[in-house]
C-alpha cells in the first residue's frame, strides 16, 4: 500500500508539471523552482489584502563577509539564490543554509539574518507581493539572548 501510494504521488507531481508544459508550445519546457504552503519558519503562507498593491522583482547582493543585519519582511517574498551561499539564522537559533539554485518563500515578520557563507558574492532574485509605497524590509534589533536561547 505504501508503495502505491509514493507511486501516485510522484505522478501527481509529473502530472501537475506537465500541466504547466501543455499551456505553452512543445519547445517551451517549464523547471518549477519552488512549490510550497509554507515559509522557511514553517508558518503558512497568507496573501495580505491592500489598497495599493505592487509586484517587485529585485537582485539583492552581498559581498563575502558580508550579512544582512537583522530584519523581518511585513509581506511576503519570494527568493531564488543565484549564486554563492547564505546562512540564515532566525530567532530562536535556528540556521539554516541556502545555496545557489536554491528558491524559499521569505519569513513574514519573524526577525532573521543572513551571512555570506565562502568566498564568492550571493546573489539573489527576490519577488515581492507588498504595498506600493511601503518597504518590503525592516531592520530590528538582534533577538535577545533570552529569546535566542529557548
Amino acid at each position: 500500500m505504501r508503495r502505491v501510494l509514493m507511486v501516485l504521488a510522484l505522478l501527481a507531481g509529473a502530472a501537475s508539471v506537465a500541466m504547466a508544459e501543455e499551456a505553452y508550445k512543445p519547445v517551451v519546457k517549464v523547471e518549477p523552482l519552488l512549490k510550497t504552503t509554507t515559509t522557511t519558519s514553517g508558518d503558512p503562507i497568507h496573501y495580505p489584502e491592500f489598497a495599493d498593491p505592487e509586484v517587485q522583482s529585485l537582485i539583492v547582493e552581498i559581498p563575502p563577509g558580508g550579512e544582512t543585519g537583522w530584519h523581518t519582511h511585513p509581506v511576503p517574498a519570494y527568493a531564488y539564490i543565484l549564486s554563492g551561499s547564505i546562512e540564515v539564522e532566525s530567532e530562536g537559533g535556528v540556521k539554516k543554509l541556502f545555496k545557489a539554485g536554491d528558491s524559499f518563500a521569505e519569513m513574514v515578520d519573524r526577525k532573521h539574518d543572513g551571512r555570506v557563507v565562502g568566498t564568492e558574492p550571493v546573489r539573489i532574485l527576490m519577488i515581492v507581493t507588498g504595498e506600493k509605497g511601503k518597504p518590503f524590509s525592516v531592520r530590528t534589533d538582534p533577538p535577545s539572548e533570552k529569546a535566542s536561547a529557548q
